[in-house]
């Protein structure tokens, strides 16, 4: 299935292919704070419908994820980075997607506090 997301200003936009079974829900400094729900897709999944330079990019602890944010609303649309096995992967904010029923979706909790 195709859907189709953006930030809440509509100036990071994209569309994204697959099947969202679950989400993860991760503790750490920064997903706490942004209240973010998460769905691994491989990076080639994810389309951009705006240019990349219309987000700002954020790393923190290992630099493992490059998490876009729009400079205009704040909003955390999505996040880029490598699987454990290396594979190039999105993490999509499930909560910036549009016509989707966020209940129907079993979610998933990661303690990134400790990692």
């Amino acid at each position: 299935m195709k859907y189709r997301g953006s930030c809440h200003c509509g100036a990071i936009a994209f569309e994204v292919e697959g099947e969202i079974k679950s989400a993860m829900s991760c503790n750490c400094s920064m997903c706490q704070r942004k209240g973010s729900l998460l769905w691994f897709v491989p990076r080639a999944s994810l389309q951009l419908s705006t240019p990349e330079e219309s987000s700002r990019v954020y790393t923190f602890n290992k630099h493992r994820l490059k998490h876009h944010f729009c400079p205009t609303c704040g909003i955390h649309p999505y996040a880029e980075g490598q699987d454990p096995k290396g594979n190039d992967m999105a993490a999509i904010n499930i909560r910036c997607l549009e016509d989707i029923e966020l209940s129907s979706i079993p979610v998933t909790h990661f303690d990134g506090r400790s990692k």
